[in-house]
């Protein structure tokens, strides 16, 4: 299928779905025990079906989630993807190590350039955002990456990062669902559509709690719209004006399933009705909260 694309009136534009990779090869260190052909198989089915957008980190599993994710993409057409990586700030936030990070990065997912690259969480007290951003700008400037973002940002720490960069940063990956609405309080979804930002959201399911245990306001929208509880939950969030999402899963039926999200719109009275009736919501993220 063909992912639909939503597009910034700064031009840029993204699929509205995407596959993320963090636990493919590792968490935080290599698994040596992992199944890397299963994780890049599953990449090469994603891309099969039409997922275009794959993101990663150098932070996940020590930099090799994106020699797998290098591996996957052999032989597609680079110019059809939309490869996202992330420099890990909490420890390459200074200008040098910004701009090896980024040259790591392309060296191990064997591309000469990223579409997004972001910066991962919100600077040490220690470094400027000026430097960091000088970075950035750079590695535009120098055509190693098309756009800039931001992942698990305070509010605060977005404006302080544009304030110094020249190239506008145009997307936010952050924690956002139906339960977790750190974005909707902090009012960075808010900001996010007044000062044209996709907001990229991360475990729109929220690794599967969404899907047990339904209330009766998920159960009366599928039947309304004839969909599973994933696909009510993803489409919640891709309904939304600036909002896109991505999701990591290994299964194709679990794939197949989220892409039957995509294609319809819920109605806006419906998405209001989620916003403020879904029960059990939390006012911080369980697994990054913005403090």
């Amino acid at each position: 299928m063909i992912i639909p694309t939503k597009k910034l009136k700064s031009g840029f534009e993204m699929p509205v779905y995407g596959l993320g990779t963090w636990q493919m090869g590792g968490r935080f260190r290599r698994d040596l025990n992992n199944n890397d052909e299963a994780d890049i198989k599953a990449i090469k089915t994603a891309i099969e079906l039409g997922v275009t957008h794959l993101d990663t980190a150098e932070v996940y599993a020590e930099g090799f989630t994106e020699i797998l994710l290098g591996k996957a993409i052999v032989g597609y057409d680079r110019a059809k993807l939309f490869l996202a990586s992330k420099v890990y700030t909490q420890t390459h936030a200074e200008y040098d190590d910004v701009i090896t990070a980024c040259k790591n990065s392309l060296n191990r997912l064997r591309t000469s350039y990223l579409d997004l690259y972001l910066t991962h969480r919100y600077n040490p007290r220690d470094v400027s955002y000026k430097e960091t951003m000088r970075a950035m700008d750079t590695l535009v400037d120098e055509g190693l990456i098309k756009n800039i973002g931001f992942c698990n940002y305070r509010l605060s720490d977005i404006q302080e990062a544009q304030s110094h960069a020249k190239h506008k940063l145009v997307a936010a990956q952050m924690h956002y669902n139906l339960q977790i609405r750190e974005v909707e309080r902090k009012e960075i979804l808010n900001y996010c559509q007044k000062n044209d930002i996709m907001l990229i959201a991360w475990r729109p399911i929220q690794e599967g709690a969404l899907v047990n245990n339904l209330p009766k306001i998920i159960k009366d929208l599928m039947k309304k719209y004839n969909k599973t509880a994933s696909q009510i939950a993803i489409n919640w969030l891709i309904s939304q004006e600036n909002v896109v999402t991505l999701s990591k899963t290994r299964s194709i039926y679990h794939l197949k399933e989220n892409l039957g999200a995509l294609g319809w719109n819920m109605e806006k009275t419906d998405i209001e009705k989620l916003r403020k009736e879904y029960p059990d919501q939390q006012d911080v993220s369980d697994s990054m909260p913005l403090e």
